[in-house]
């Protein structure tokens, strides 16, 4: 095994060992037990414990980030509700086929120590950025009801965190599909001014 493998291989029993046991309860040992490497090798790749959930955490906002993509009205491949469906489609795929890591994100990330929020505050802030610009566009397209766009990214995401939460966390059984569609439903009786 190559060291990129290798480094993949301790980050990926990492993130399962912290969603497991949390950040806290979760020990150098428990980790390297189950990537089946010696602790030595660990230290090869990863300063310590904060580092390699730091980077399990900063993969995933990337992640995130990368899902969306701008609505194009212009397009006339593909009409404005396919696009934002597949934008909802793109982002609950992330998180759903990772549910480790989004349990991680929704229960052990938060208030691990003042840095590590700012830090996840900081997150929730550029993707509430990037969703209210994209809200304040759809305005001037006519697709989304005049407003407060920042308060329309706000409950959209507070809406999608929870879904989120009660799927991943309390094992809410809803086929993806589903989901994207309830959301777009959601967000088609409030603020979005489009024909499904």
């Amino acid at each position: 095994m190559d060291k990129a493998e290798r480094r993949q291989q301790i980050l990926l029993n990492a993130r399962d060992v912290f969603a497991k046991r949390g950040y806290h309860a979760a020990k150098i040992d428990d980790i390297v037990a189950a990537a089946g490497v010696a602790r030595g090798t660990f230290y090869l790749y990863f300063e310590d414990k904060r580092a390699i959930f730091e980077e399990i955490v900063d993969r995933t906002f990337t992640r995130i980030g990368m899902a969306v993509l701008r609505v194009e009205t212009e397009d006339p491949s593909r009409s404005v509700a396919a696009q934002i469906k597949e934008n909802i489609r793109r982002i609950v795929g992330a998180l759903i086929e990772d549910p480790a890591t989004t349990k991680i994100l929704l229960s052990d990330a938060v208030g691990l120590d003042p840095a590590f929020d700012r830090k996840l505050l900081s997150f929730y802030e550029e993707i509430g950025k990037l969703l209210e610009a994209s809200l304040i566009d759809g305005q001037s397209m006519g697709i989304v009801a005049q407003g407060d766009a920042h308060m329309f990214a706000i409950m959209t995401l507070g809406a999608l965190k929870e879904i989120m939460y009660h799927v991943v966390m309390r094992g809410l059984e809803y086929p993806q599909e589903r989901i994207v569609e309830e959301i777009f439903s959601f967000l088609s009786a409030g603020y979005l001014r489009i024909q499904p």
